[in-house]
């Protein structure tokens, strides 16, 4: 069973709205539609999406551009979206389309958007990596995009609009995982930096955990002629790509063309086609397969049945959509000047040197094209990308010129202030990856600095920020915070009275909020991934609600409790990613002792490794020798675990049951108050997985105390 996003107010199935004051009673709102061939009429030509060039002769499936313009009374508010079959489209190939179709049109170029599906299997418009874009293709492509929004224009026609929220959790996973310690990897550049990367292969001993979280929503946005005529039905959904022969359109082609024969196959005399459209989500760390299973013994699916799975999900949703005819619309842009990762003065010496060895134009191995993309984010410095957020109704789009990770379309889809969001990605431009600022430091082909990826490492909060303020400006209301529902065992901890709780659901560092009235907060260290699953179901959160959890890679959680004395406790979920015989000791989770140093009166808890004790928990006091527990504790499952103190007398429990009872003496001096999750104090051996619900208490905790947490626990699906 895979897993589901959660917030407070999030969708399964949502249909019909409260437009309220959002009503524009006095209006009539249209849509209309149209769908423009953009195959290349020159051949071979180029395809992008590859890190080496590559070029077609022929069109497997066509590429088109489909479009969507949509009217509410208002001039000022007609607006076109358009989704092309491409990897990427620069902006400036994007701005000359916008204002040629502003000529022939009565929508603003500010009102339009314009984004790219990410199919690697189209003609090259853009340059990255080691393909350069096609010019023959680039002219014919500003053309096509300014005739698919003049057609749809012209078929507009009064309409109701609705939309829902299915899930497809089966058809997206996370592709980038974090790696151990022990197995880094060397970048383009020389350096052992990759601590996170794409398909790691299924269960593998390589890799500690997943990234970040995926997002399963399957999003559609329907309009229909008033009389019930199906006119377009654009979808939203997070996956990479799924990989054909070029030239083709991918899995969006084939899911649009699919809608088109099962929705409304055929069309009624003088009426335009209707078009279907499957717009890029939030994707830029997804795909397909699900690396936290095993492998498959066989293929599971191809393109075609891969696709005819998502239709199914579609077509079963869309019938529950409601309908309103009285929607109005807003947009906004706003336009953000945002530095490149530009090379210092070694690394531009070091691609200097690598071109000037070049023995054809082009490049062709990945020190050469790395090299190349140095060079050139060098002569740019800096860029302006445009962001856009619409209105439609009660439900918002957010756009990105970028490859967005699912973790950054989640926040957007938090702070909405309106019943829904979707982000579009890829639109208006063609930015490259923008990994939350957390990822940079876990490297990985997704930081390397390239056109592909080579905005700041602050332009992913910035970005976020902008869309969440363009969300505002279009609603009219201000952003929602997200705060995490509690079930019966969330509650229990509440009951249980904690002097610090962290439930580690924050989208971003560096605040660890305490749930607890004591207001102790904590704060994160780099090396720590963040919204990851936590135990799941109805123990933690209410409903359909999902927990989340904190991955640490390397980093820790620190805070300091005042006056904790010699009575203490420490109530902790864990999800080791380590292999119990990966290293000496598989890592710690709990410290309380000074930084830096391991002194003679701490605490510490950990899980042994091939030293000792491997997969069991162990305490240490000071720098005497490990006690350890008797069970082995099985890698990727989430386990309770409590450290109890009592004056000297120290309990480890493991899921209720006690594990380890030792007399060590507590002499803890005066403010010795400093604690530390997910590793111990001196930075050794840190824990490599995932932690949740940290509760500290100033006493010690009983038996039937430990007991009670550790049940309601149970009701959660511990194993992932």
């Amino acid at each position: 069973m895979k897993k589901l996003p959660f917030f407070t107010y999030s969708l399964i199935i949502y249909a019909g709205f409260n437009y309220s004051t959002l009503r524009a009673a006095e209006t009539t709102f249209k849509a209309g539609a149209a769908v423009v061939s953009v195959n290349p009429q020159t051949f071979p030509v180029l395809i992008n999406g590859g890190m080496t060039s590559k070029s077609a002769d022929k069109v497997q499936t066509d590429v088109n551009a489909r479009a969507l313009v949509l009217d509410d009374g208002n001039p000022e508010n007609r607006l076109a979206i358009v989704i092309v079959d491409s990897c990427m489209m620069p902006t400036e190939l994007l701005n000359e389309a916008k204002k040629l179709a502003a000529k022939s049109t009565s929508i603003s170029p500010d009102h339009m958007l314009i984004s790219a599906t990410h199919t690697h299997s189209a003609p090259s418009s853009f340059g990255c990596l080691g393909t350069d874009a096609d010019p023959t293709y680039q002219a014919l492509l500003v053309k096509r995009l300014a005739k698919a929004i003049i057609d749809a224009e012209k078929n507009l026609t009064p309409a109701r609009f609705g939309w829902v929220v299915a899930q497809a959790p089966d058809h997206t996973a996370l592709r980038r995982w974090i790696r151990r310690p022990d197995r880094l990897k060397v970048d383009p550049f020389g350096n052992f930096t990759v601590r996170a990367h794409m398909h790691p292969g299924y269960l593998s001993e390589e890799a500690t955990g997943e990234s970040g979280p995926e997002d399963p929503d399957l999003t559609l946005l329907s309009f229909q002629a008033l009389d019930g005529r199906p006119i377009a039905l654009f979808a939203n959904f997070s996956m990479h790509y799924y990989g054909d022969s070029a030239i083709s359109a991918d899995y969006y082609g084939l899911f649009s063309e699919g809608l088109k024969k099962r929705l409304a196959p055929k069309t009624p005399d003088g009426k335009p086609d209707f078009v279907g459209a499957m717009t890029h989500g939030a994707s830029g760390d997804i795909y397909m397969r699900d690396y936290s299973k095993p492998a498959p013994k066989e293929k599971p699916h191809d393109i075609h049945s891969y696709t005819d799975g998502l239709l199914d999900i579609a077509i079963k949703a869309h019938s529950n959509i409601k309908y309103d005819d009285k929607i109005s619309l807003a947009m906004a842009e706003r336009i953000l000047p945002l530095n490149y990762r530009v090379p210092d003065k070694q690394r531009l010496e070091w691609a200097l040197g690598v071109l000037d060895k070049m023995k054809t134009e082009e490049p062709k191995t990945l020190q050469e094209v790395y090299a190349r993309e140095a060079v050139l984010l060098h002569e740019k410095q800096k860029t302006k990308i445009h962001l856009q957020a619409i209105r439609i109704g009660n439900f918002s789009i957010t756009t990105t010129p970028n490859e967005t990770y699912a973790l950054t379309g989640l926040k957007l889809k938090a702070s909405t202030p309106l019943d829904g969001n979707m982000t579009v990605e890829l639109a208006n431009g063609a930015e490259g990856y923008i990994p939350p600022p957390e990822q940079h430091l876990l490297g990985g082909y997704n930081t390397w600095p390239a056109r592909s990826a080579g905005l700041e490492v602050q332009a992913e909060p910035k970005i976020v920020e902008t869309l969440t303020q363009l969300q505002e400006v279009v609603s009219g209301k201000n952003r929602r915070h997200y705060i995490a529902s509690r079930g019966p065992a969330a509650d229990a901890i509440a009951n249980s009275k904690p002097d610090a709780w962290w439930r580690l659901d924050e989208f971003a560092a560096p605040d660890a909020l305490d749930s607890s009235p004591n207001h102790n907060d904590a704060s994160y260290e780099t090396g720590v991934a963040f919204h990851l699953d936590g135990p799941r179901s109805n123990a933690f959160c209410k409903g359909k609600d999902l927990n989340r959890s904190a991955h640490f890679a390397g980093g820790r959680l620190r805070s300091r409790i005042a006056d904790l004395g010699n009575d203490y406790s420490a109530s902790l979920w864990i999800w080791n990613g380590m292999p119990n015989e990966g290293r000496p000791f598989t890592g710690w989770m709990f410290s309380r002792d000074k930084d830096h140093i391991l002194g003679t009166q701490g605490d510490h808890l950990g899980i042994g490794g091939t030293s000792g004790n491997a997969g069991k928990l162990v305490i240490q006091h000071g720098a005497d020798s490990q006690l350890a527990g008797k069970t082995i504790i099985p890698r990727w499952t989430w386990s309770h675990v409590a450290l109890v103190r009592k004056g000297d007398h120290v309990s480890v429990f493991l899921n209720g049951k006690l594990e380890i009872y030792a007399d060590l003496p507590a002499k803890f001096p005066k403010n010795f108050k400093q604690i530390f999750i997910g590793g111990r104090c001196d930075n050794t051996d840190n824990w490599e997985g995932r932690l949740d619900e940290v509760a500290i208490y100033k006493r010690a905790l009983s038996v039937a105390e430990v007991a009670k947490l550790a049940k309601l626990a149970k009701l959660a699906k511990l194993a992932k």
